[in-house]
């Protein structure tokens, strides 16, 4: 039964926030409560009020408060007057021959990313965009190649898992129970446009949403995070998000990595390494992904997969070989397969799951280093993207 309304509801004014309606997806449980509470909810009731409101959004996938049946009629009428609950636009939906589905998304100033989808048995994962371009021109990917436009707000992070879920059809019928549904959107992986790290508090706010139980309900062990090396910011993963790590690795020597990953200039292999050693310890963390892509004659030798199982030692860890995969004017080619077999051999003697990733959804550019969005941004001064990636 609907909670009553009390006099205090009824006498809420009814005037518009400045700039209009507010967003509610993306916020917080803190936030959400600061919020309705200024709107005129009952401090008495904000609790209960905060718990219905985000059933409703995150577990059910309503859009409407009209639909939130267990609000009483006028309260229902104050949200619609004062909050939306809008996701980012799908502009463009593609499908790969294997599956793979790549949506180019529209955000807030018209800007895009792009979200894949990887159906796989048992399991699908959702690659997920955290900025708008990236800072870090890493020399083997596409995405690399486009210049930092701002970072995603959370509630633009944790609406690529939503308009995802919308697409496979995966919020609950009425009157079933959410942990009846079968998971088709079972894992989420922070490894898409931008480096996660330098959006990290949008990037922990979605991710808290996306685990809390009442809600999308994903286990901290369903969610990779993928960072270059922001060192300063590895522990604060650790201890605040809790989250699986993954490492764009690539190279076992200053010298190759200082050119393929730029940020190693910033912080080398030794103090990325350091960090590593003590995330597990942190997080109470299941191993660390070393990702690794293979280029031809560039770090794909015996001595490089050597240089490896040394560098990494005593690390809990995997590798996760890429085979690179290419797009327009890449000023590298692919390792052969006898090389990456070799090479994977090396490291499974060593002791180390070295599993070979099979590039999906090559035909829609929407394998791992070809995201890129389809609209290139005009170049901004260094002071405005700094100001807007919060660095």
């Amino acid at each position: 039964m609907p909670a009553p309304i009390t006099q205090d509801l009824l006498t809420i004014p009814r005037k518009l926030p400045e700039g209009g309606p507010i967003n509610l997806v993306g916020l917080t449980r803190a936030q959400l409560r600061d919020t309705l509470v200024a709107a005129g909810t009952p401090e008495k009731q904000a609790k209960m009020r905060v718990g219905q409101v985000w059933q409703w959004i995150y577990e059910k996938g309503v859009r409407s408060f009209d639909e939130m049946t267990n609000l009483a009629k006028p309260y229902r009428a104050l949200l619609s007057e004062r909050f939306v609950i809008e996701l980012p636009e799908v502009v463009t939906r593609q499908v790969s021959s294997d599956g793979t589905r790549k949506y180019l998304v529209r955000i807030a100033g018209g800007h895009e990313v792009e979200t894949v989808y990887i159906p796989e048995e048992g399991r699908g994962t959702l690659c997920i965009s955290s900025q708008v371009g990236c800072t870090l021109t890493c020399s083997f990917c596409h995405t690399g190649t486009q210049k930092l436009v701002r970072n995603l707000t959370a509630g633009e992070i944790i609406g690529q898992v939503m308009l995802a879920r919308d697409d496979l059809g995966e919020w609950p019928e009425p009157g079933r129970n959410p942990k009846d549904e079968s998971r088709l959107l079972s894992n989420i992986v922070l490894m898409g446009m931008g480096e996660p790290l330098y959006n990290f508090e949008a990037v922990r706010d979605a991710m808290k949403i996306a685990m809390d139980p009442e809600g999308i309900s994903l286990s901290r062990r369903r969610i990779t995070l993928s960072t270059s090396g922001v060192v300063p910011e590895i522990a604060r993963t650790a201890e605040e998000i809790g989250c699986l790590l993954a490492v764009s690795f690539h190279a076992t020597t200053d010298d190759v990595r200082d050119r393929l990953v730029p940020i190693n200039r910033k912080w080398n292999i030794a103090d990325l390494l350091d960090a590593l050693r003590a995330y597990p310890k942190l997080s109470n963390s299941e191993r660390i992904t070393f990702e690794y892509v293979m280029l031809r004659d560039v770090n794909d030798s015996d001595d490089d997969a050597r240089r490896l199982i040394k560098l990494i030692e005593g690390i809990p860890a995997k590798i996760n070989l890429i085979p690179f995969n290419p797009w327009p004017g890449a000023p590298y080619e692919r390792s052969s397969n006898n090389r990456i077999r070799a090479f994977a051999d090396i490291i499974y003697k060593a002791g180390y799951a070295s599993p070979i990733r099979t590039p999906r959804g090559e035909d829609i550019m929407a394998a791992c280093g070809q995201l890129k969005s389809a609209t290139e941004r005009a170049r901004k001064s260094r002071a405005q993207i700094a100001a807007e990636a919060g660095m």
